[in-house]
């Protein structure tokens, strides 16, 4: 069965506290980096899947996601990526 490598971002979902986000900007702003409006901290996963095709490989990431990786109620999550592995 072929092997897929999934990027996947989890960040803050827009409009929750994220302490970590700020203290990101705040230092930014700090060094002199004045244009930063915005900052989030999340996640960047890497997952190798074997998986029957691209697609599948996607969902089977999302189904882990929805289940496991991010939680539904304070993060949302993207794909970022599938290629063969």
């Amino acid at each position: 069965m072929p092997r897929y490598r999934v990027a996947v971002h989890i960040v803050p979902r827009q409009g929750i506290l994220d302490p970590q986000g700020k203290a990101v900007r705040d230092a930014l702003h700090t060094l002199g980096f004045g244009s930063v409006v915005d900052a989030h901290v999340g996640r960047h996963l890497v997952l190798d899947v074997d998986a029957a095709s691209d697609a599948e490989a996607t969902a089977a990431v999302r189904t882990m996601c929805d289940k496991l990786l991010a939680n539904p109620v304070t993060e949302d999550y993207e794909i970022a990526g599938v290629q063969a592995a």
